[in-house]
Order: C-alpha cells, then sequence, then structure tokens
C-alpha cells in the first residue's frame, strides 16, 4: 500500500515559502496589491483596479508565481465585488480573465479560497524558526489590522501543529495491513499530541480577533457568490468566453476547505448521518488543491483503523485508548470551532444582506450542521 509521503513539519503548507514578490513584468500589479488597503479604505479601489495594464500571466515560469499570481488577482478580486457600497455583479476583463487562466493551471476555481487566504498567504519574520505564531506575517491583507492578520495566522499555524498528525494517518494504515498493533500505537499518539496542538492553537483565535472587528471588516470580503442574498445570480467573468457572459457561482472562502479535517474523519472513521452540510463539505473539495483532494480520498480508501480495532486488535488496549483521545479531540475541535461560529457570525448584528449572520462565507446555514457534526464525533468513541 503506497502512499505519497507528507510532510510532517510543513503538512498541507506549501514546501517551500510562499513567495512574496512577483518578477518585474507584474510591477504594477504588486503595487496596487500593496495598496490595496488604502485603497479600500478611500472608496477608489474599483476606479483603480479597472486602470490596471494587462496582466502578464503568459510570464508566470513556476507554480509559486502562479500560486502568488493566484494570491494577487484572489484578494483584488474579492476586493473589487465585495468593495463598493453594493456588491459588484460583474467583474471586469482585466481582472477576470487572468483570474480564470491562473486558476486552471492551479486546478481550483477563480475564487478566493483556503489555500490562496491562508496556506500561500504568509511569510517568516526569521528565516530559520518554524511556522509559528511570532514568527509568521501575512503577504496580502484586505483592510489590514491586528484583527485580520491575526484571524488567518491562526489558521497557518494550525496547519502547521497538524502536520506531524497528518503525516501519522498512512503509517497507522499501514500498520492495521500488517496486523501491527505496536506501531499503530506510535502512530496514534503522534496523531494525539497533535491534535491536541491544533486545538490549543485555536482557542488562541480570542487574543487578537475581536468577533465585532472580525464580522465588521474582515469576514465581507471573503464571500463568495453561489447561495449569496446579496448576489443570487453569481457573477459575471467579463471577457472569459467559455462562460460567455453568464452568471459563475462560486462558493466563498472557509476553513471548511482545508484538508485537514475530511482527512482526519476519514482515518478515524467518523461518519456524519446524510445532510445538506454533507453536500456541502463534499463540495468543498472542489476548491482544495488537487493533491490535498488525492491525500483525502487515498486516505478514505486505506484499512479501517476503527474496524481493526473493534475486530481482531480489540486487545490493543493502548492504540484503542489513543484512538478515543484523538476522537475526543477532534470532538473538542468542532466544540470550540462551534463557539466561535456563534459569537464571531450568528450574535453579531447583521447590516447588509451581503454579509448575513444566518449562513457562513461559503453560504450554508451552519450552526445547525456544525452542532449535529460536533454530536457525531462523540458518538464514535469505541
Amino acid at each position: 500500500m503506497k502512499r505519497k509521503p507528507i510532510d510532517p513539519a510543513r503538512g498541507f503548507l506549501p514546501q517551500q515559502d510562499p513567495l512574496e514578490t512577483l518578477p518585474s513584468p507584474f510591477e504594477s500589479w504588486e503595487q496596487a496589491a500593496a495598496r490595496l488597503p488604502k485603497s479600500l479604505a478611500s472608496g477608489r479601489v474599483r476606479s483603480e483596479l479597472e486602470r490596471l495594464p494587462p496582466f502578464p500571466w503568459g510570464a508566470l515560469k513556476t507554480q509559486q508565481e502562479q500560486e502568488r499570481a493566484m494570491l494577487l488577482l484572489s484578494f483584488m478580486g474579492h476586493a473589487y465585488v465585495w468593495g463598493g457600497q453594493e456588491p459588484a455583479a460583474i467583474l471586469p476583463e482585466v481582472l477576470a480573465v487572468p483570474w480564470h487562466r491562473v486558476a486552471q493551471s492551479l486546478g481550483r476555481p477563480p475564487v478566493l479560497s483556503y489555500d490562496t487566504y491562508a496556506l500561500n498567504n504568509w511569510r517568516r519574520i526569521d528565516r530559520e524558526a518554524p511556522v509559528a505564531l511570532g514568527n509568521i506575517a501575512l503577504l496580502q491583507n484586505f483592510l489590514g489590522g491586528m484583527d485580520e492578520e491575526w484571524f488567518i495566522l491562526v489558521h497557518v499555524e494550525i496547519e502547521a501543529r497538524a502536520a506531524r498528525g497528518l503525516a501519522a494517518l498512512g503509517p497507522a494504515q499501514q500498520a492495521v495491513q500488517d496486523r501491527d498493533a505496536r506501531s499503530l500505537e506510535e502512530e496514534l499518539e503522534a496523531l494525539f499530541h497533535s491534535l491536541t496542538e491544533v486545538r490549543k492553537t485555536l482557542e488562541r483565535m480570542p487574543e487578537r480577533c475581536d468577533p465585532y472587528i472580525y464580522y465588521q471588516r474582515v469576514r465581507p470580503f471573503i464571500h463568495g457568490w453561489k447561495d449569496s442574498p446579496a448576489l443570487p445570480e453569481g457573477l459575471v467573468y467579463q471577457g472569459v468566453d467559455e462562460w460567455s457572459g453568464k452568471p459563475q457561482r462560486f462558493r466563498g472562502e472557509t476553513g471548511a476547505q482545508s484538508a485537514i479535517v475530511p482527512a482526519l474523519d476519514a482515518a478515524l472513521g467518523i461518519l456524519h448521518r446524510e445532510d445538506p452540510l454533507s453536500h456541502y463539505l463534499r463540495e468543498m473539495r472542489l476548491y482544495m488543491p488537487p493533491a490535498h483532494r488525492t491525500f483525502v480520498e487515498t486516505i478514505e480508501q486505506g484499512p479501517s483503523i476503527r474496524d481493526y480495532l473493534t475486530g481482531e486488535g480489540a486487545g490493543a488496549a493502548r492504540a484503542r485508548d489513543l484512538f478515543n483521545e484523538c476522537v475526543h479531540q477532534l470532538a473538542e475541535f468542532r466544540a470550540l470551532h462551534l463557539k466561535y461560529a456563534a459569537s464571531y457570525i450568528q450574535q453579531q448584528s447583521q447590516e447588509s444582506p451581503a454579509n448575513p449572520t444566518a449562513v457562513g462565507t461559503g453560504g450554508t446555514p451552519f450552526m445547525v450542521y456544525l452542532a449535529k457534526h460536533q454530536r457525531e464525533t462523540e458518538e464514535q468513541l469505541l
């Protein structure tokens, strides 16, 4: 059973630090991206972006450059759509065409996704130190400020903390296939410690990200245009020939586009009874990088750790205890996420259909389903 290894230090984060600038042909675009917070604050963002020269997308030579281009175009695209008094239903050709082309090359839709917003949007302050809060900063912001910075960087550290646990999933399944209870115990112990660190990082969210500021100044820019009360028909990508001027509907950026929890659910055998969110979560895989989707699917197709521990491996008491500890940590993570969803979104005061409190940035009524999935995780203890 061969598996592509995952870096125990980086996990789903890029193996090389994200590129901080594109080469000289992209200078005008880099400058516009740097000005984005001021352009949004002044109310001039749309007029400034409309005056940009054609994007030299053909000059992109590496995947790192493509990811950097996706970062610039995604932030600019969302700034254009959500940066006015009313959302824009038409994206001008100068943004739409290159965004579509770069997204195609990366295997993702032309919309701001978690991969762009978090996984490829950081730099290390000390290049010799690890990817961790206190040593990372964002490459790109919308309005900027501590709350926006902290909100995204907490997700970056979560990805780094999850890396060792993710790297244990394949070997844990290999141990099941080999009927090696001792090796399974070692991998589950690594997963448990990783999940503990992930939860501790999420607990730090309120330190520097205030619920009111998040809702009013961070969240408005990450909505998409599928199931959006403000853009019910979607967004027209002007100049994209294959769409012939027809509006397109894509989900907004959300942590549900991270492959961490789907991979953990797959490895731990966490089954969720079918509901509208189940379909949504499967849809979220379309917004992940192809390699991340493949990793989740590979884990789903692997040997069942749960079945082994309830069958011929039932006597492996330590492995069984560790398995339950991992399930418990995942349930605790979901419970904390549900708590934040209530305070950062549901309990805020809605002022515009463009930033609803009843649905998430991905366009779903999240509270009832998040609570359900948290309960279903707890039910999976052996």
